[in-house]
């Protein structure tokens, strides 16, 4: 059985990552920490726990010796916008912690899910349905962290045999956790929204398309990926996977099917606009397909039924239409 840490559990992936985990693997085999965000309650009651700085590798080195760790999901990030406003910090935290995970992994042979972004694309790469192998020029420090990072990830395997592998994500949507500064938001902000106020303002323009994936596929794509046989894996930590691609006016004519009402105005955000056009309208991700099996199971008209229905409840709010 796996033990496994997830680090940076207390943010928009971890908070549903660990209980997914933890139904599959047990209470017990499953390891939350956090730093300056505090962990859910259910969390905390669900399992083992640790504050630790990730950044500070002896400190990382003794929670895995604690808990006879053999796999790191390092979920730790500063998002692309948020990251543009502090690269140094950004820096900081994504390769400190990055890099440490890969160091006291190498020591026993452990495994290590290190998810990357289309982030890590630029605008020189092809937009539309970006390879797997191809040109990468990002142009924010999160982009750049990410491709180090898919960069380290191979080097630690070549070298030192970590079982390195990780996902090139889209953006993440979750009826769960809001997100935290990154340039795809908008796309869960927007039901949020839309169930409050009946309407939204966008900080994206029309016709910004961007890939795009529900919560319950990016938790079952990165536990398939850690569980595939690695004697099929070409591309090990960088695979692109996607669910859809779609800009705001196709996801406000997909809740205007349930809430006819529903406002979609725009007061565009330059820095992430300037983002959003560097990074590709849709990804292919038919290596993830072919290597490990990848099948997304939610598209934007099934995802919208179970956001409206997920966050109504949420709110409580009874009816949206």
């Amino acid at each position: 059985m796996k033990k496994i840490l997830v680090i940076g559990a207390a943010g928009q992936i971890g908070s549903e990552l660990v209980p997914y985990l933890r139904k599959i693997y047990g209470d017990n085999n499953v390891v939350a920490t956090y730093n300056y965000t505090p962990l859910p309650l259910e969390l905390v009651e669900g399992g083992p726990s640790e504050k630790i700085d990730a950044t500070q590798g002896v400190a990382l080195n003794d929670i895995v010796k604690k808990h006879s760790i053999d796999t790191i999901f390092n979920l730790v990030a500063v998002l692309s916008a948020k990251g543009e406003a502090n690269p140094q910090m950004s820096w900081k935290i994504n390769m400190d912690t990055t890099f440490n995970c890969f160091e006291v992994m190498k020591e026993i042979k452990g495994a290590v899910f290190m998810p990357s972004s289309i982030g890590a694309f630029g605008p020189t790469t092809p937009p539309d349905h970006t390879p797997q192998d191809t040109l990468m020029r990002p142009t924010t420090i999160y982009g750049i962290s990410k491709v180090a990072a898919e960069l380290l990830g191979d080097y630690y395997y070549l070298k030192y045999g970590v079982d390195a592998r990780g996902l090139r994500y889209p953006g993440i949507i979750s009826n769960v956790t809001l997100p935290g500064g990154g340039t795809t938001d908008y796309a869960v902000e927007i039901y949020y929204e839309a169930i409050k106020k009946k309407s939204y303002t966008c900080n994206l323009s029309a016709g910004t398309f961007l890939d795009m994936m529900y919560m319950p596929d990016a938790l079952r794509s990165a536990v398939e990926l850690m569980e595939a046989d690695p004697a099929k894996l070409v591309h090990r930590n960088c695979f692109n996977v996607t669910s859809m691609s779609f800009d705001p006016e196709m996801i406000a004519a997909a809740i205007r099917e349930h809430m006819p009402e529903f406002r979609l105005e725009y007061n565009i955000d330059p820095i992430k606009q300037a983002i959003a056009n560097s990074w590709p309208n849709s990804m292919d991700d038919s290596a993830a397909r072919q290597e490990w099996g990848w099948k997304h199971e939610y598209d934007l008209k099934t995802m919208t039924i179970d956001m409206l229905e997920k966050v109504s409840a949420k709110l409580k709010v009874s009816d949206t239409r």
